[in-house]
């Protein structure tokens, strides 16, 4: 509370430059805020459409293995010669101090696993729609967790303006009305005093 507060000049110097780094440390608070909301929204809209994609994809894809399986039999065989994908790497990007995911894939050219003569055009474009699909779940990952992380920072940041503007502003505002108007009365008794003073002479 402002009572707290002695009247003197020094303090009232002290809680005017704190008030003032208050206000602007609200401001910086608040631009963050806006900047961090921008990037999810954007990057909401960015998910839609990779989820739209990737749920074409999956149907093309399983709707191929589907024709392969029934040409061929069961493909599972086959699919176990695939090797591992190793190419997946993350790096990071920083967005007004928070750290984002950008999720790096080079597609490493891979010998075909299976001979030709034992597979057709349907096993073929389920594995290239396979394909598709990994790089799109890539995309995605990167995505949520990019939202994910955008949100806890903006209700960090959110907290912190509503703590600068709802408590922390309002104390110091009325520190300073508190010392100033204490300033101000000593100020009319010193007045009042100096007059009296200067009759009695």
């Amino acid at each position: 509370m402002g009572k707290d507060t002695l009247p003197t000049k020094g303090n009232l110097l002290s809680v005017k430059k704190t008030l003032a780094l208050a206000h602007l440390g609200f401001d910086l608070m608040d631009r963050k805020r806006n900047i961090l909301v921008r990037e999810m929204m954007g990057t909401i809209d960015k998910a839609t459409a990779v989820q739209s994609r990737i749920d074409t994809t999956f149907r093309e894809a399983y709707s191929a293995l589907r024709e392969a399986n029934i040409t061929l039999g069961t493909c599972s065989d086959l699919a176990s010669n695939v090797e591992l994908d190793n190419s997946l790497s993350v790096l990071w990007r920083s967005v007004m101090g928070v750290e984002l995911p950008r999720v790096n894939s080079q597609e490493i050219p891979q010998s075909v696993p299976y001979g030709f003569a034992f597979t057709n055009n349907a096993f073929d474009k389920a594995v290239k729609s396979f394909k598709k699909v990994k790089i799109l779940a890539y995309e995605m990952a990167e995505l949520e967790t990019t939202v994910y992380r955008l949100a806890g920072a903006i209700r960090k940041t959110q907290k912190r303006a509503n703590a600068l503007q709802n408590i922390i502003i309002p104390d110091l505002t009325e520190k300073e009305n508190f010392v100033t108007e204490a300033l101000e009365e000593k100020e009319r008794e010193e007045f009042v005093r100096l007059k009296v003073l200067k009759k009695r002479t």
